[in-house]
């Protein structure tokens, strides 16, 4: 038999900081996590009947100001804001340009365009055989649970899948003492809100780099996951990942980097990635000024918008957004009111 070796997931127990003063480009919360779908009406169906998820709002939008928010010529997009707990989902369908290219098949956790979110479960044996109704895609075979001898994370529950188009997606269950206190109030609901949002990254120091020191978040505990848990969780032999945990102002969600030392970082995001691709995700974050963020990240990192753009009529929920990359390419939208 296999012997285990430790195993943690880090965001589990995030304390989230106040400040009484924040910089202008300082992150004060994630607002949503959202990715680009193909089809709206089958993604809103899977994260209502399978997750429970409820809608929010619903949308159709066109206009020059989201080509060059989005960086796309001609676009009209349907997007649709969900709601789980506190935590809000953005999906967003392209109706022009027509054809989304494909998350590239096969995909694993150690690719760089790899990014889930991780919804926290008050049962998990209830919420994985919800997941088996509706026959849903694991990536795991069945939930992990770390053993007792990793003390930090004992107990605690996880299994990975994914939604239609691909979407890599975490459900997660945490013990007594372990996680934020809200995933222990009590409540009838299976599933209670979205925990934090985890991408794979080359370099944990770049991303730190980027993350804290540009955009204010703080490193709130890293670990190194490694053992047959891991493997089974990520459905990759030898999986050995460096796990560290940030936290904005307000939370959750938090963000999570996995860097993958075994086996070591694997495909790059497509140097041609548009907003129009299925493995496009993007990380709303709030910030006080988006004009002061995009002047602090301008020649830090790539822009995919032509520079901070106003929707009229806060369509989209905020008056100002601006698309950029991290290092490794995954997208975030950084907005104000």
């Amino acid at each position: 038999m296999k012997r285990s070796t430790p195993f943690v997931v880090v965001m589990l127990s995030l304390s989230f900081p106040c400040y009484s003063a924040w910089p202008s480009t300082s992150v004060q919360s994630v607002a949503s996590v959202g990715f680009t779908v193909s089809e709206m009406d089958r993604s809103i169906a899977f994260y209502r009947d399978v997750l429970n998820f409820k809608p929010a709002s619903d949308v159709e939008v066109d206009g020059p100001e989201y080509d060059r928010l989005w960086g796309v010529f001609g676009v009209r997009a349907r997007v649709v804001k969900l709601q789980l707990g506190d935590q809000t989902l953005e999906l967003t369908q392209f109706l022009a340009p027509p054809d989304p290219r494909p998350i590239p098949v096969p995909s694993y956790s150690n690719d760089l365009w790899f990014q889930h979110f991780a919804i926290v479960v008050r049962d998990m044996e209830t919420a994985w055989a919800q997941l088996r109704k509706h026959h849903v895609r694991q990536i795991s075979p069945r939930p992990q649970t770390i053993p007792m001898s990793n003390h930090a994370a004992a107990g605690i529950k996880a299994i990975k899948f994914r939604d239609p188009d691909g979407h890599n997606l975490e459900l997660l269950w945490f013990p007594e003492g372990k996680g934020n206190p809200k995933w222990h109030q009590p409540t009838k609901e299976l599933f209670l809100g979205i925990d934090h949002t985890a991408m794979t990254v080359r370099s944990t120091e770049n991303s730190i780099k980027f993350y804290r020191d540009l955009l204010g978040l703080t490193v709130a505990g890293g670990t190194l996951n490694m053992g047959t848990e891991q493997e089974h969780l990520d459905s990759l032999p030898g999986a050995r990942a460096r796990v560290t945990g940030l936290a904005p102002k307000r939370g959750p969600p938090g963000v999570e980097f996995l860097e993958y030392e075994l086996p070591t970082a694997g495909r790059p995001m497509p140097a041609d990635s548009q907003s129009t691709d299925l493995w496009h995700w993007q990380t709303t974050m709030l910030v006080p000024d988006v004009d002061i963020a995009a002047a602090t990240l301008r020649g830090a990192t790539r822009f995919l918008s032509t520079g901070v753009i106003t929707i009229p009529d806060k369509t989209l929920g905020f008056l100002k957004g601006l698309l950029v990359q991290d290092p490794d390419g995954h997208v975030l939208q950084l907005v104000s009111p």
